[in-house]
């Protein structure tokens, strides 16, 4: 049974095998945050590493980010919710009507796995917009697709917490905003161009924090996340 928690803060456990994800959740407390597994560590341990994760007592949002057809996408989507993870999500690039798909089939399924969709990843600037032939202002593509997932009945986003105020302005509060990019002040950026703290974020609209190298590197993660959340 997993531990319910009020906390915004998600800790992206960049691991690459099972042995390291777990040391780290054992140094974290489940009422204090939740855990994101993404495809370097999903790739590497399967569904073993959500199971072990769950079994510690915490929420897990699975970052698989699928893109493909309709119905592959939706079965994929399943696939996660069986798992009992607490979020999952897709690419918003897949169009109105796999999400749509993606989402009928978890509520005719009976499941409450919350699905988001990515907007344009943190990574990514206008330049780089620009060279894929999307030639929309960057901050414009964010909200259009933010819009269309809203229309296509998901329960939030991945963007960058600079684009929050934006989006929440728009689509309302209910909407959820999973914001990546969280740096504190004196945090490398690393490969993440639209960043954020978590003070600003927050501010800004954002629901969620994924928070990654901040608490993961510090000696004491657990002290790290409580400095944080009391900051917050």
């Amino acid at each position: 049974m997993n531990t319910v928690t009020a906390s915004p803060i998600i800790v992206a456990v960049d691991k690459h095998d099972l042995s390291s994800a777990l040391a780290l959740a054992d140094s974290l407390d489940p009422s204090l945050c939740r855990l994101k597994v993404g495809k370097e560590l999903f790739t590497a341990c399967g569904p073993s590493v959500v199971q072990a994760l769950h079994d510690r007592g915490f929420d897990v949002f699975l970052d698989l980010k699928f893109h493909d057809i309709p119905n592959t996408t939706a079965q994929a989507v399943l696939a996660a919710a069986d798992m009992g993870v607490w979020m999952v999500n897709v690419h918003a690039m897949i169009g109105s009507d796999a999400m749509s798909l993606c989402k009928s089939r978890l509520v005719n399924g009976g499941y409450d796995t919350l699905l988001i969709a990515v907007t344009v990843l943190t990574s990514m600037t206008q330049e780089v917009l620009q060279s894929l032939g999307v030639l929309s202002p960057l901050d414009e593509q964010v909200l259009r697709l933010a819009k269309l997932s809203q229309i296509s009945g998901l329960d939030g986003v991945v963007c960058s917490a600079q684009e929050a105020v934006a989006l929440k302005s728009s689509l309302g509060t209910d909407f959820k905003l999973v914001t990546p990019g969280i740096r504190l002040a004196n945090d490398d950026n690393n490969d993440q161009k639209r960043i954020c703290t978590p003070s600003e974020a927050l501010k800004n609209g954002s629901d969620f924090l994924v928070i990654g190298r901040s608490i993961t590197t510090a000696s004491h993660p657990t002290d790290k996340l409580k400095l944080i959340l009391a900051d917050l």
